[in-house]
């Protein structure tokens, strides 16, 4: 190898993959939800974190919304 390289003459260009950068988020959840991914992800040989990233990245691709009717009083 050399001794020095010169990058002054490279070109930068912007990261491709930044868009399948994953940011980092603080959820609380109920214990149940967190038990029923972490049981699908054993059945599926997956980190249950991504398992809940790609239900709602679905959820997301295909605009579903959650259909919620609250009793009134």
């Amino acid at each position: 190898m050399r001794d020095h390289y010169d990058f002054s003459n490279m070109k930068g260009r912007k990261n491709p993959f930044i868009k399948y950068l994953k940011q980092p988020v603080t959820m609380r959840l109920d214990r149940d939800t967190v038990a029923y991914f972490k049981s699908m992800a054993v059945e599926m040989g997956l980190p249950y974190q991504s398992l809940i990233n790609l239900y709602l990245r679905d959820c997301a691709i295909h605009h579903r919304k959650l259909k919620l009717d609250w009793a009134s009083e």
